[in-house]
């Protein structure tokens, strides 16, 4: 599982970030942050399938539930090849890529937490949220007090005038503008290397089960 070693790495990835760094120091990678990796999502497939047996925790190298090392820098100033966080995303089996329900693990020197929801849903699916919580707000606010007791926050981009179709004085228009549904625990470094990280998670996610049956609820999916 994690350990102070793969915080390290990570520290030392930042500061060196360039691919032949990350070539000569491979070996490193493998052992101190994508094994553990998958040894934690490996461990977390009971977690996951008691949560919902339509999310899936797959430990592949490729393909899988941990995200890829490399960055997609096409769009952004920042040129350098590699993440230096560790990103795991345990997602609905018809999902098709990162933006869909799912439940996540963020690993980093600078942060670490845990989430659950959905990040930048297309238009459509967005759109089914919103027309869900307008018609359908009892469920929702259940959810939110389910995981504000637990100490979740939800956060994420929000609209700064009303969606289209809704009355700026709707009373739920705060939720309504919200363009990101992620609900997010901040966890210790401590918490993420520790023997029961495993029992935390299953512990922690679990409530935000309700947030979850209700995205899939808004958009057609099996929980």
């Amino acid at each position: 599982m994690f350990s102070l070693q793969s915080f390290d790495f990570l520290h030392k990835l930042a500061n060196n970030n360039d691919r032949e760094w990350f070539k000569a120091n491979q070996p490193d990678y493998e052992d101190r942050v994508r094994t553990p990796a998958l040894q934690f999502i490996e461990a977390m497939q009971g977690t996951v399938l008691g949560l919902s047996p339509r999310f899936t925790a797959v430990p592949k190298k490729v393909g899988g539930s941990l995200m890829r090392p490399q960055r997609d820098s096409r769009f952004s100033k920042d040129k350098t090849p590699y993440k230096t966080n560790v990103g795991i995303q345990f997602r609905h089996f018809q999902a098709k890529d990162v933006h869909a329900p799912g439940f996540y693990v963020h690993v980093a020197n600078d942060e670490c937490f845990i989430a659950a929801g959905i990040w930048h849903p297309e238009a459509k699916a967005l759109n089914a949220i919103r027309q869900c919580i307008d018609e359908n707000p009892n469920g929702y606010k259940k959810a939110l007090a389910v995981l504000s007791k637990a100490g979740f926050e939800l956060t994420g981009d929000s609209l700064i005038r009303p969606p289209r179709g809704f009355d700026s004085q709707h009373p739920l228009i705060d939720e309504l503008k919200r363009k990101d549904f992620i609900a997010i625990k901040p966890v210790s470094i401590e918490q993420v290397c520790s023997d029961d990280f495993v029992e935390f998670c299953t512990k922690e996610f679990e409530q935000t089960r309700s947030l979850m049956a209700y995205l899939c609820f808004a958009l057609s999916l099996d929980f």
